[in-house]
C-alpha cells in the first residue's frame, strides 16, 4: 500500500500553527484516507437547518455526533443518535445531541454536529495508535464500542507492524473466536482488520508528532471494515533521544567489561569488613588470572598487591575499574578512568538516584559519556563471569562454570540468583547486578551474550526498561538463536493516563509489556522460581525434534495431572499409534493403561520402567518424554533414577538426545532422585506435576519462534 505522508503532514502543521493539539472531524477524514483508512462519507452541520438538508441529500440512514473535545464518550452523554432518516428527524437529532452534550458538561466547547453515514451492522473492535513512555510508538487491537474499557481485550505491537504482525494480534485477544463468527452472526474479513491496523501502525510510525489515534468503533463485517469514528491526538514537544552506541561499540565495550584483562579496584581496602576488601578477596580467590590493581591514595600494598594512588599510575592498560568509594568521588574519579581508556566503571556505591540523589548521578553520566567510559550500576552486587574466573563482587565467589546467563535490577533478587544457582548446581556464565541503570542495561547484556559463545540461555528480572524499543529490538534479535526469559516485576497496572481517547486509557504499562515482550519473543514468567527454573531447565533439554508429547506413568492420577498441565501450556500429546500402543501394551499388566498416558500401574518392577523408558526414547514418532514416578517399595526412588538417568545416557550415546521431563511424587526420597537426575542432565522435579511441564512447555515455545519447529505453539 502507498500512502500520502506528505499531505497528513501539512494537516499536521496547520493544526500545530493553530496551537491545537487534536485534529477536527474533516482533518482527521483527510488522514484517513491518505492512509487508505476506511471511513464511512460525513459532513460538519453548524445548524440544525444545515443538518435536515445533508440528510435530504443522502440515502441511507446517517448518525448524527456532537463535535467536542470536551466529551470523550459521547454515547454515555446522550450526545449521539442514530438511523436518522428525513429532515425532522435530522433537525431533532441536532438539537437533542447538542442539549445533551451541554447538560452533561455545560463547559463543553461544542464545534458542530458530525453527519455521518450509518454503517452497517457487524462486529465492533477497535484500532489504535499511541506513545508509549517505554517502548514508543504502539498499535493496538481489540474488542470495541462502548464497553471498550470494560472488556479490556486488546493487544499491542511496536510500530510499525507488518501485516502478518496484525494477523497474529487477531489471534491473541480473548475474544479471538468472535472473529470468526458466533450465534449466528458470519465471520468478518480478518484480511481487511489486518490490513487497517498495519495502517495505522505505518501512520502513527511515520508521523511522530501524532501521539495516538483511536478508531472506536472499527465496523468489521465479512466485506470488509469501516472506521466510524476516527480521533487523532498531537504532540509537538520532542522527546529525548537516549545516546546510543551502535552494536559493534556495545560489542567491543562489553567483551572488555566481562572478560578483562586488568582490573583496577578504586578504594581497594586491607580493613576487613569494608567492600573494597571483599571485592579484592573475591577476584583472588574466585581465581582471576588477570592483572589486578588495588587503588588507594595512601596504601602501598594491598593483600599482596601493590597499591597505586591513582589509576593514572597504573603501568598496564586497564579494561575495567571497581568503584568501592562513596557517591560523590565517583565522578572526578570516572573522568581518570576515561583518560586511562578504561572501558567500564563497576558502581558498587549506592546514594545516587535511588535515593533522590538525581543531580550526582547524572554528573556521574555525563563524565562517562565525556570520557567514552560505560557505566555498570550505580548501586549494584557487581557481576561475575565464571568463565574468566571473574568474581568482580563484594558477594561471595561463585565459580560453577555453565551456560546460563542471569541478571537483576535488585540487589536482593542478586543474592537470591546466586543462592538458587548453588543449591541447584546450576552452572552459570554470567551472574550480573544492573541497579539504577544509569548506562549499560539489558540489551548492553543481550548484545554481549548474543554473541558469548560461553551462554545459551539467558534470564532477566527486570523492574523497567530504560529503552523498551531498544531491548525489544535486540531481544528479537538475540531469542531466534538462544532462549531469553524475563521476570518483569511491577506487573499491577498503573492508572490509566487522563482517558483523551479509548487506545491511551487501554495501554496499561504490563498490558504493553506483555504485548512486547511476546513480539520480541522473550519467554516471559511471573515468579522469582519459575524465571531460575526455566533458566536451569532450558539449558538442560535438548532441542524438540517434532510436537509429539507421551506421557509415561506409574500412577494413574498422576497422569491426569500431567496431561492437565500439557493443555496448559500448550503441549501436544500424541495420538497413539496403534502398533506402538501394542508395543507398550507388551510391558504393562493387562490392568494398566496404554494410549496416551501411559499407565504401567504402581506394582511394576524396575525391568518395566526400564523396557517401556527404552521404547519411549527409540520410537522416532515421539518427541518428547514426560515422566511421572509414584513412589514405590517395589521400584524405589533412587533405582528409577539410576535406570532412568542409564537409559538416557545410553541413547544420547547412539545419537538419541529428546526432551525428558521428569515429575516425582513420594516420600522424601524423591528428593534424593531429582537431584541424582538432575546431576546427570535429566531435568526432574519433586513434589510437581505443573513445573516440569511448564518448563517443557517453555522449551517448546522457544522452539517455535525461533522457528526449529513450524506451527506456533498453541
Amino acid at each position: 500500500m502507498t500512502f500520502d505522508t506528505q499531505h497528513v503532514r501539512a494537516v499536521i502543521e496547520r493544526a500545530k500553527s493553530e496551537e491545537r493539539t487534536m485534529l477536527t472531524p474533516d482533518e482527521a477524514l483527510a488522514v484517513a484516507n491518505a492512509y487508505q483508512i476506511p471511513v464511512p462519507a460525513q459532513q460538519i452541520a453548524n445548524s440544525a437547518e444545515e443538518a435536515a438538508s445533508i440528510v435530504e441529500s443522502r440515502e441511507r440512514p446517517q448518525v448524527f455526533k456532537v463535535i467536542s473535545n470536551d466529551i470523550v464518550h459521547k454515547t454515555d452523554a446522550g450526545a449521539v443518535v442514530t438511523g436518522v432518516v428525513g429532515a425532522d428527524a435530522a433537525r431533532d437529532a441536532y438539537d437533542g445531541v447538542v442539549s445533551n452534550a451541554k447538560s452533561s458538561n455545560p463547559d463543553a466547547s461544542i464545534e458542530g454536529v458530525l453527519v455521518q453515514e450509518q454503517a452497517e451492522a457487524g462486529l465492533e473492535v477497535i484500532v489504535g495508535g499511541t506513545t508509549d513512555p517505554v517502548f514508543g510508538k504502539l498499535v493496538a487491537f481489540g474488542l470495541g464500542g462502548i464497553m471498550v474499557e470494560v472488556l479490556q481485550d486488546v493487544t499491542f505491537r511496536l510500530a510499525p507492524a507488518t501485516t502478518e504482525d496484525a494477523r497474529e494480534m487477531l489471534d491473541e485477544i480473548s475474544g479471538s473466536e468472535m472473529l470468526d463468527g458466533v450465534r449466528g452472526m458470519p465471520a468478518v474479513d480478518r484480511g481487511g482488520i489486518a490490513r487497517l491496523t498495519a495502517s495505522v501502525s505505518q501512520l502513527i510510525a511515520d508521523v511522530p508528532q501524532i501521539s495516538e489515534i483511536d478508531l472506536n468503533p472499527v465496523i468489521a463485517t465479512a466485506d470488509g471494515v469501516c472506521a466510524v469514528d476516527v480521533r487523532i491526538l498531537l504532540d509537538f514537544e520532542e522527546p529525548v533521544q537516549r545516546p546510543r552506541p551502535s552494536q559493534e561499540e556495545i560489542l567491543a565495550a562489553m567483551s572488555r567489561i566481562m572478560r578483562p584483562s586488568a582490573v583496577a579496584v578504586i578504594g581497594a581496602s586491607a580493613e576487613e569488613g569494608k567492600i573494597g576488601n571483599s571485592v579484592m578477596k573475591n577476584l583472588i580467590d574466585g581465581g582471576y588470572q588477570g592483572h589486578l590493581y588495588p587503588v588507594h591514595p595512601r596504601a602501598e600494598e594491598i593483600l599482596g598487591k601493590k597499591c597505586y594512588a591513582s589509576v593514572l599510575d597504573i603501568p598496564t592498560e586497564v579494561d575495567i575499574a571497581i568503584f568501592c568509594i562513596p557517591a560523590r568521588f565517583v565522578a572526578s574519579v570516572i573522568a581518570e578512568c576515561g583518560e586511562k581508556n578504561i572501558a567500564g566503571a563497576i558502581l558498587i556505591p549506592s546514594g545516587f538516584a535511588e535515593i533522590g540523589e538525581h543531580e550526582l548521578q547524572n554528573e556521574v553520566v555525563e563524565a562517562a559519556r565525556k570520557h567514552n567510559v560505560r557505566l555498570m550500576g550505580p548501586n549494584i552486587y557487581g557481576f561475575y563471569y565464571t568463565h574468566h574466573d571473574l568474581c568482580a563482587t563484594f558477594c561471595t565467589p561463585y565459580t560453577e562454570r555453565g551456560p546460563v546467563a542471569l541478571s537483576s535490577q535488585s540487589g536482593g533478587v542478586g543474592m537470591a540468583i546466586i543462592g538458587f544457582s548453588r543449591s541447584a548446581k546450576m552452572g552459570v556464565s554470567a551472574i550480573v547486578g544492573l541497579g539504577n541503570k544509569a548506562d549499560i542495561d539489558e540489551d548492553d547484556l543481550l548484545t554481549f551474550f548474543e554473541e558469548d559463545p560461553n551462554t545459551q540461555v539467558v534470564a532477566m528480572h527486570v523492574e523497567d526498561l530504560k529503552d523498551g524499543r531498544a531491548f525489544a529490538e535486540v531481544a528479537s534479535r538475540v531469542s531466534k538463536k538462544k532462549p531469553v526469559v524475563v521476570l518483569k516485576a511491577g506487573r499491577t497496572q498503573q492508572g490509566a493516563r487522563a482517558a483523551s481517547s479509548h487506545t491511551g486509557a487501554l495501554a496499561g504499562n504490563d498490558r504493553v509489556y506483555d504485548a512486547v515482550l511476546r513480539q520480541s519473543g522473550v519467554i516471559r514468567v511471573h515468579s522469582l522460581n519459575d524465571m531460575l527454573e526455566y533458566a536451569r531447565g532450558l539449558a538442560v533439554l535438548p532441542d524438540p525434534k517434532g510436537e509429539n508429547v507421551l506421557i509415561l506413568t506409574g500412577a494413574g492420577g498422576s497422569g491426569v495431572l500431567l496431561s492437565d498441565a500439557c493443555v496448559d501450556h500448550g503441549l501436544k500429546l500424541m495420538g497413539m499409534p496403534e502398533d506402538l500402543d501394542a508395543a507398550f501394551r507388551e510391558f504393562i499388566p493387562p490392568f494398566g493403561a496404554a494410549g496416551n498416558p501411559v499407565d504401567i500401574t504402581g506394582g511394576e518392577p524396575p525391568s518395566t520402567y526400564s523396557a517401556t523408558i527404552d521404547l519411549a526414547l527409540h520410537d522416532e514418532r515421539i518427541h518428547a518424554l514426560i515422566l511421572g514416578y509414584w513412589h514405590t517399595i517395589i521400584t524405589p526412588p533412587m533405582v528409577f533414577a539410576e535406570l532412568l538417568a542409564d537409559a538416557v545416557e545410553r541413547a544420547r550415546e547412539e545419537g538419541i538426545d529428546k526432551p525428558v521431563a521428569c515429575s516425582l511424587v513420594g516420600d522424601v526420597e524423591v528428593e534424593e532422585a531429582c537431584e541424582f537426575l538432575n546431576d546427570h542432565q535429566v531435568l526432574a522435579y519433586p513434589y510437581t506435576a505443573e513445573k516440569p511441564v511448564a518448563v517443557l512447555g517453555a522449551k517448546y515455545q522457544w522452539s517455535h519462534q525461533a522457528r526449529m519447529l513450524d506451527s506456533p505453539i498453541g
